[in-house]
């Protein structure tokens, strides 16, 4: 029934699994034939069961596609009794990289194998068959970028295995006869997608056309993050060292701060940070890895996988990260960047090192070359913790996790990949500098108003650009093909020179200092791409033809030599012709190419009589023959050598030649930079054009530096306490104020005719209520947590907004907490604190502290409640008020909440609100005659 050659045709181990069960049920009929025949199927069984997984331990679990599991537990059995010598290649590989997903280049595919190919076939959805001895699933290397970029989207690390010999080169060699030689020629996960094999350009055409607007098809934010931990035994404290790293971007970014059991503060720079990977000693604390995992399970619901991957404890070490610290920037001429490592602390320092081990890993260490910048420099942005991040929906929506509804989606009309990025970090990091505001603001109020051509102009030229950023970084570690190279040096030139001619009118017509400051350095900073440009064949380099890439190969002797080498037998070839010619008595006789392959000699099958013996026939049809003589059988080998040879010297070039672009790579990185500010700008003069944001800000610090609100008697009070009815809009009002207060310190306009706001050092929240559950706290504890921080973190100049604190709890204990909490901002933190309540006695704090506390409410308007006959005796009930709400701040304080109304709005039953309104009023009878 079985033969040895049984291939499984199937999908996944499910489908094997049922078959199996199928066929140990399997009957014949009476007699011994039967049992032999059952006997037979069952040792077949147990021996594919056996095969599935390939060598391995004794015991084995197959996982199907519907999650169902078949177990064997015999020794592992194999029909041949050593590996091929391809299947070799791959365990001793795969046995120095037992956690990556290696994908191994097969003359025109990529193969994996064993469990790599049991996880590939399931994530990429393709057949997985066995073969020899292991599982095996292949894809096409033409769309070897596609399967790549799904399989580390999620989460995986994968491996290309390449063939280091090529054919030509080989079959002249002692070796012709035995497998090519592969070695792991790149490594690939979210971070570090940087390479020609997985950011091809599907068409040249495509993308000067404006079907493809960005060469990487990557997230916008792609950073890797390293975490550190250090414990102080005796002071207590907890110091993490945070560093993240853009392989694709350059940009490096660096944070040491104390942070407490909630990891409130390494949470904040996470959510800032936004990293796509994440690098963590094995021995992480258990609060930090439960803070990492609930991050890591969020990004998956949103099909966003957080990578996570933990590493030897020794590399955190900071004698061992120090050392390789040192070793890496011992030959840097960065004098700068060097004094920077230098004065970084040793928690960060923990962090470095392990980053350069694990970069080397991708060949991207190069990028820590760069300079840089601190995360969360508290002296020159306002403090945006990670509960206000969520709490006032900054980066995403608090619905299912997207982009849309949040500020940056307001506020996010760039038209670039690399101005996208910088409005994000913008958005994380508003300016404390008024200097600085007002010059975005003066830039953004010329851009709307200023009659000059240039400003259109410059709006036109920032359309349809590719990532300029990504790309020049992916030049800068030479890991670009010459279509990337081409389009990004092009545009970088055409930018450079119609800005050159922008320059007088640019010079005579602009009056923002900032504009004009960004303009006028950026072509000379483009300047050199011109150069680079005028070396290329722009054929040659749309194409991908490294061999015709470079004009003038006086510069290259070794392509030179190359070149007169193939020139001279091609020569030799084409005289060859004329003695084929007399051979076969055809003068008209030429070589034909058929299939790629070429100089054949085409002869009719009729006069196959007067090609010599000893020539050799290629191919054939019913009507014609080709042959090569001897002569041409060893000229087009040699040829085949020296095109193999040229195409490698050619790559060596192109090598050298990306490098003598990254000399000038910083110049270009800060000319991207400013093209990313001047789209930044324009987006937000189109949020003014889209959404009427009316006015800018009057900005001032206040007297004596204390932030301060005017009310409608123009009083200055530093606390608002708001009550009213329940869906009276109080919660989007304090969010509305916040939200203000970002919009004007990143230098956006701002909803509002008229406003005058001091600087915050940050804002603080404490709105809504849910629970935590993977650090094990319950609804009330956390909202107590929460306060407890911005009690400690809070100063006279933050911004604090308190939602309804005290409601977890007791009528009694919640008001107690509210009303103490409330006065101990009043009288010690003193910072502007806006307090939305239900508890009526928090009011009475505006007569205990009349000069810096305010009662207001949400304005509503309120109907005669209505009595309903309800049962056949004729009595009748109380219906609760109707409200009208009006969504406007007024002053002084709500007598009730009127939460019976919007049960109403819910459709509660009308039974259960007439009970309900009377047990209200009976409640409020019982106080009254109490007081």
């Amino acid at each position: 029934f079985f033969s040895e050659t049984w291939v499984p045709s199937c999908r996944g181990a499910g489908s094997l699994s049922s078959t199996l069960e199928k066929l140990k049920g399997f009957r014949l009929g009476p007699g011994d034939a039967k049992d032999r025949n059952n006997n037979r199927q069952s040792r077949e069984v147990e021996k594919k069961e056996k095969l599935w997984r390939g060598p391995g331990p004794s015991s084995k679990k197959l996982v199907g596609e519907s999650g169902s599991t078949l177990e064997t537990s015999a020794p592992c059995k194999i029909f041949k009794s050593a590996y091929t010598p391809l299947e070799q290649q791959y365990l001793q590989i795969k046995e120095q990289h037992k956690d990556v997903l290696l994908a191994v280049e097969c003359g025109y595919k990529y193969r994996f194998f064993g469990d790599d190919a049991e996880k590939a076939a399931k994530e990429l959805n393709i057949f997985c068959h066995l073969d020899h001895h292991f599982m095996t699933c292949s894809i096409p290397a033409h769309r070897l970028f596609v399967h790549v970029r799904r399989l580390v989207s999620l989460g995986h690390k994968v491996g290309l295995v390449k063939q280091t010999e090529t054919s030509a080169i080989k079959a002249s060699g002692a070796s012709k006869n035995s497998l090519f030689t592969r070695q792991l020629s790149a490594l690939y996960t979210k971070s570090t997608l940087i390479g020609e094999d997985v950011n091809p350009l599907h068409s040249f055409g495509d993308v000067e056309g404006g079907e493809l607007t960005d060469v990487v098809t990557d997230p916008p934010e792609s950073y890797l993050l390293c975490l550190s931990e250090t414990w102080d035994k005796n002071s207590r404290q907890l110091t993490i060292g945070l560093m993240a790293v853009q392989p694709s971007t350059g940009d490096v970014v660096f944070d040491c701060f104390v942070d407490n059991s909630s990891r409130s503060e390494l949470e904040g720079r996470v959510l800032k940070v936004n990293p796509v990977e994440i690098l963590v000693a094995s021995d992480l604390s258990d609060s930090s890895h439960r803070l990492l995992q609930s991050i890591a399970t969020a990004s998956v619901q949103a099909g966003d996988v957080v990578r996570i991957e933990k590493r030897d404890n020794t590399l955190f070490d900071f004698a061992s990260a120090m050392n390789t610290v040192n070793n890496f920037y011992s030959h840097t001429q960065e004098i700068g960047q060097s004094c920077l490592v230098a004065s970084l602390e040793s928690p960060v320092i923990c962090c470095l090192g392990p980053l350069i081990h694990y970069l080397r890993e991708f060949n991207l260490e190069k990028v820590l070359l760069h300079l840089f910048q601190h995360l969360s420099c508290e002296t020159n942005a306002m403090v945006l913790s990670a509960t206000t991040l969520r709490n006032l929906e900054i980066f995403t929506n608090n619905t299912d996790g997207g982009v849309k509804g949040s500020l940056l989606w307001v506020l996010d009309h760039t038209r670039t990949p690399f101005g996208r990025r910088l409005m994000r970090k913008w958005i994380s990091q508003p300016l404390k500098d008024v200097q600085s505001i007002c010059e975005r603001q003066q830039a953004v109020c010329e851009i709307l108003d200023s009659d000059s051509i240039t400003l259109p102009t410059l709006k036109a030229l920032m359309s349809r650009l590719p990532d300029l950023e990504r790309g020049i970084c992916s030049i800068y570690h030479k890991k670009c093909s010459t279509q990337e190279f081409y389009l990004i040096n092009s545009n970088l030139s055409r930018l450079g020179l119609e800005l050159q001619a922008l320059l007088p009118s640019i010079q005579s017509q602009l009056s923002s200092s900032l504009l004009r400051g960004l303009l006028l350095d950026t072509p000379d900073l483009l300047a050199p791409a011109h150069n680079f440009l005028k070396v290329l064949s722009e054929k040659a380099a749309k194409s991908g033809d490294k061999m015709e890439l470079f004009y003038d190969l006086s510069v290259f002797p070794v392509l030179q030599e190359r070149r007169e080498e193939i020139q001279s037998v091609l020569a030799e070839i084409q005289d060859h012709l004329r003695e084929v010619q007399i051979t076969l008595r055809t003068p008209t006789v030429n070589y034909v190419t058929v299939s790629g392959q070429e100089f054949l000699v085409e002869v009719k099958n009729s006069m196959k009589s007067v090609v010599p013996s000893d020539w050799v026939q290629i191919s054939s049809t019913k009507a014609v023959s080709r042959y090569q003589s001897p002569y041409l059988v060893e000229k087009c080998r040699r040829l085949s050598q020296l095109k193999e040879k040229m195409l490698i010297d050619s790559k060596k070039e192109w090598t050298n030649f990306l490098n003598q672009f990254g000399e000038y790579y910083y110049t270009m990185k800060k000319a991207v930079c400013n093209l990313a500010t001047i789209d930044c700008l324009y987006s937000f003069a189109e949020v003014h054009l889209s959404t009427n944001c009316g006015t800018q800000m009057a900005l001032h610090t206040g007297k004596q530096g204390k932030l301060t609100y005017s009310n409608t008697n123009g009083d200055r009070r530093r606390t608002m306490i708001i009550t009213g009815p329940n869906m009276g809009g109080k919660s989007s009002y304090i969010r509305q104020v916040a939200l203000l207060c970002i919009m004007a310190q990143v230098g956006s306009y701002v909803p509002a005719t008229e406003a005058s706001l001091g600087i915050l050092d940050g804002i603080y929240t404490r709105m809504g209520a849910s629970e935590n559950i993977y650090k094990g706290r319950s609804t009330f504890m956390e909202e107590l947590t929460e306060t407890s921080e911005i009690v400690a973190q809070a100063s006279e100049r933050s911004l604090v907004i308190l939602d309804e604190l005290g409601r977890g709890t007791s009528t009694h204990d919640g008001t107690a907490i509210a009303y103490a909490t409330l006065e101990y901002f009043i009288r010690e933190v003193k910072s502007l604190t806006l307090f939305v309540t239900h508890y009526p006695p928090l009011c009475e704090l505006e007569k205990v502290y009349p000069r810096h506390v305010g009662n207001f409410h949400m304005a509503f308007l309120l109907n005669e409640p209505e009595f309903v006959a309800k049962d056949p005796a004729g009595t009748t009930h109380q219906r609760p008020d109707f409200i009208t709400f009006l969504y406007q701040l007024t002053e002084g304080a709500a007598g009730r909440s009127y939460g019976l109304n919007v049960a109403g709005l819910a459709d509660i039953p009308e039974d259960v609100l007439h009970i309900a309104t009377c047990k209200a009023q009976e409640l409020e009878n019982t106080i009254n005659s109490r007081r």
